[in-house]
């Protein structure tokens, strides 16, 4: 059970810093939210929500290699939004 908690802290970390960033990016250029940050803390909030249904899914058959699939899905979208993060600073 151990795992899953950490799993699910993991999410709410990484998420929570990718929306961080955001907040951050936009107090250094503009000092205001824009419609593309907007954007992006809402796509990440949208794969908040979309991983941990999926944690929460009980009628798994191989919870291990569902469990590394979630954490493989966190790691992809993670790296989505860090691109996004990054293309607006550009």
């Amino acid at each position: 059970m151990a795992n899953v908690k950490n799993l699910k802290k993991d999410i709410n970390y990484v998420l929570g810093d990718i929306i961080e960033a955001v907040y951050m990016w936009e107090m250094a250029t503009t000092g205001k939210p824009t419609e593309s940050s907007n954007a992006l803390i809402d796509e990440a909030i949208a794969a908040f929500d979309k991983l941990i249904v999926k944690v929460n899914a009980k009628n798994v058959e191989n919870k291990k290699a569902h469990f590394k699939q979630i954490n493989q899905d966190l790691e992809d979208v993670a790296n989505q939004l860090v691109t996004k993060i990054n293309a607006l600073q550009a």
